[in-house]
């Protein structure tokens, strides 16, 4: 299969199975007359775990990671439940931090319908962030730091 056969078989882009034979996750052999890239059933099997476990959540390391854990015939099974079991947790704390973030948006938003507008006064560019306080709030800076 060509790189374009290969990707509308799989439903994914060109580009992705370009970029995921890049990163040696697919690997194809080079037609001798025209240079062009074939990939086999095998390549096609791989692509569409590729997918799946993109779709799980898996990042393409983690997926190289169990790829090459099988191909020492050994099964990734028993590492790849441990990772979800984990990627679960992360993702309970991950929509928890998001879920007091809402909350401390919504009460933002909620306060700042009393505040009145005032244009910048050359000390403050927008009075409502300026004079904005965190009263009990539980969003931590550390959060925030910790995102970028």
């Amino acid at each position: 299969m060509l790189t374009n056969e290969i990707a509308r078989a799989a439903g994914v882009t060109a580009e992705t199975v370009r970029f995921y034979t890049r990163k040696g996750l697919l690997s194809a052999t080079k037609d001798p007359s025209n240079g062009y890239k074939r990939y086999d059933q095998a390549a096609l099997e791989r692509l569409i775990f590729i997918n799946h476990a993109r779709n799980i959540g898996f990042s393409l390391q983690e997926i190289a990671d169990i790829i090459e854990h099988s191909q020492r015939e050994d099964s990734p099974c028993p590492k790849v439940r441990q990772m979800l079991s984990d990627k679960i947790a992360d993702t309970k704390d991950k929509i928890a931090q998001l879920q007091r973030h809402l909350e401390l948006m919504e009460t933002t938003f909620a306060d700042w319908a009393t505040k009145s507008d005032m244009a910048p006064n050359g000390q403050a560019i927008c009075c409502l962030i300026a004079n904005w306080s965190q009263q009990g709030v539980a969003l931590d800076v550390k959060e925030q730091d910790h995102d970028k």
